[in-house]
């Protein structure tokens, strides 16, 4: 981190675990990180005071504050307080807490807290052979988890403890990572593994993996074999891709400039049998090729498949507002005008997803409303899935209850016709909707605790409020090509 920002956001004392709310800069590695804004610098001001004070008042460790939802509760408040006063009083955006969930455990864990279970639908570790951890050496700030080899911190047991033993979440998806040349770190053998795992901590069904298709590697019938080869050795859900890493493609074949492999991967995928494709589209530092421009013709194309779209199309350095069809942004607006053009209603074949695109806009609640609104307008509030990209952010606790207590103002819902957020409508955002399109029956979940067991549960994992990922563009740049120097003619 900058100096000056570890000083506004952290303090040196190595017990300090930082806010629960982590609105640090961070990135996936893919894209730059937003710079701390006024309102984040100001929230973080105002929220550490708070929680030192509540601490002493109800004489509790300042650590264990920091760590309860109680503190979570305070910083989520001060957020939405601090946000309120920068607009005058008229935020589009905010968080419902109540007062006393500050104070009292028990309404920390009825509003912060929820009944269902969480389908987080983009995770990710990296199991690197020891000592080989690409990229996540002593220079990268984020890779000290006070183990000897930087790697792991990334690694499938951190994964576990973060995203399953820190957090709400019941079921998560593992989604491959554009790395094709030399150590996969995220293979589907041992995406498997992970998933055995889990199985021996709690039992069958809480991991779904993808498989990783890669047409614009190599020869096409060599990828299109392993695609294959791949689907007959392991249960996969989905197939991810990336169109804009190595030579860049698109999935309708549009682009003279690209690689004409489109058509045949989502041939190949409609005939292996398993009918849903993700791709990444955007936070790419605004690649042509990482555009959702082709989710639209697609899906008109196929709608035998159903396309998740990990991102939405937003992009770091976009700012989210009212969709405007003559004037689109460079963000999730081309993800909605490509789905416009290619007569593509809410309801039907294409899913947006929330992977590092909620955690970047959670700190910006005006920002957030914007851009949950129009996607629930554009996929409709069946198709908009949840996913938070772990283990980058660290556990996703905070993002699952930011999203909780969200709220879009009644004045944008009427001015831009977005729907309300009610529990209904979260509910299928963090779960019914991913069970639907994986076939998931929640009855059949295990683990499924209330509110009050999660909580304890949690406190009962050891770790900080932290991120993993990189937080400035020169790092993120830095972490992408070390893992990926195959694909650095792309950037």
């Amino acid at each position: 981190m900058h100096r000056s920002y570890r000083g506004a956001m952290a303090t040196d004392d190595p017990a300090d675990p930082g806010l629960p709310i982590k609105l640090n800069p961070c990135s996936n590695g893919e894209y730059p990180p937003r710079a701390v804004t006024p309102l984040v610098r100001e929230t973080v001001r105002r929220a550490r005071g708070l929680c030192d004070e509540r601490a002493r008042r109800l004489g509790m460790d300042r650590r264990a504050f920091l760590l309860s939802t109680m503190g979570a509760a305070t910083t989520l408040a001060t957020l939405a307080a601090c946000s309120s006063d920068q607009s005058g009083g008229g935020s589009g955006g905010t968080y419902d807490v109540p007062e006393e969930a500050g104070t009292d455990p028990d309404a920390a864990t009825e509003a912060l807290g929820g009944p269902g279970p969480v389908i987080d639908v983009q995770t990710h570790f990296l199991e690197y052979p020891a000592g080989t951890g690409a990229g996540m050496g002593s220079s990268f700030p984020q890779a000290r988890c006070g183990e000897a080899d930087p790697a792991d911190c990334f690694r499938t047991d951190a994964w576990i403890d973060e995203v399953f033993g820190r957090s709400d979440t019941t079921l998560a998806v593992l989604s491959a990572v554009p790395v094709v040349a030399g150590a996969d770190p995220m293979s589907a053998d041992l995406m498997s593994r992970a998933r055995e795992r889990l199985v021996e901590r709690c039992g069958e069904g809480r991991v779904l993996v993808q498989g990783h298709g890669v047409p614009n590697v190599g020869e096409l019938p060599a990828a299109l074999a392993a695609m294959e080869d791949e689907a007959a050795r392991f249960p996969l859900v989905a197939w991810k891709s990336y169109t804009h890493v190595g030579r860049p493609w698109r999935l309708d074949d549009a682009d003279p400039e690209g690689l004409q492999v489109g058509e045949a991967y989502l041939a190949k995928v409609v005939e292996l049998g398993v009918d849903v494709v993700c791709v990444h589209k955007g936070l790419s530092d605004g690649h042509p090729f990482a555009s959702p421009a082709d989710i639209g013709p697609a899906a008109a194309a196929h709608p035998d498949l159903r396309f998740c779209v990990y991102h939405a199309g937003f992009e770091s350095r976009v700012t989210e507002a009212g969709y405007d069809a003559g004037s689109p942004n460079g963000g999730a607006d081309r993800l909605l005008l490509s789905l416009e053009r290619a007569g593509i209603e809410p309801g039907a074949n294409v899913y947006a997803e929330l992977g590092s695109t909620w955690r970047t806009v959670m700190g910006s609640p005006d920002e957030a409303a914007h851009l949950l609104g129009k996607l629930l307008v554009a996929v409709g509030e069946d198709r908009v899935l949840w996913g938070t990209d772990s283990i980058w952010y660290g556990s996703p606790q905070d993002q699952i209850q930011a999203f909780r207590t969200f709220e879009i103002s009644e004045e944008l819902q009427d001015r831009y016709g977005y729907p309300a957020l009610t529990d209904a409508v979260k509910e299928k955002v963090l779960w019914r909707n991913a069970a639907a399109l994986y076939d998931v029956d929640p009855e059949e979940l295990p683990c499924d605790l209330r509110p009050g067991e999660q909580e304890e549960a949690r406190g009962a994992v050891a770790g900080d409020n932290r991120t993993f990922g990189p937080t400035t563009a020169e790092a993120a740049s830095r972490l992408f090509l070390a893992e990926h120097p195959w694909a650095a003619a792309s950037y």
